[in-house]
């Protein structure tokens, strides 16, 4: 029985990236809908990163699970950063209308 406590809290820590990709996978979903879902697509992409830098700010390391990749500071920059530029150019790219 320890055994399969063991897996349980193995995949228990997979959960915070599990948020992270579902996240970017609705956004690109959305992306992909129409001509125009892209932007709001982009909007949702760029907050599921700044919700796994949030998660990874918060979770200790042993609990972040495979968003913990280097260090912390350097995690969450990463993640925040992706985040920002990509919601920055959803806003900032002017519509392509004639």
């Amino acid at each position: 029985m320890a055994k399969n406590t063991g897996a349980v809290a193995r995949s228990a820590r997979h959960w915070p990236l599990v948020v992270v990709v579902v996240g970017v996978a609705v956004g690109l979903a959305l992306a992909l809908v129409g001509t125009d879902g892209w932007r709001l697509g982009c909007v949702v992409v760029g907050s599921s990163l700044g919700i796994g830098a949030v998660e990874r700010l918060a979770l200790p390391g042993n609990e972040a699970g495979l968003l913990a990749v280097r260090s912390k500071p350097f995690d969450v920059a990463v993640l925040a950063l992706a985040g920002a530029a990509i919601i920055a150019l959803a806003i900032l790219v002017p519509p392509g209308g004639r």
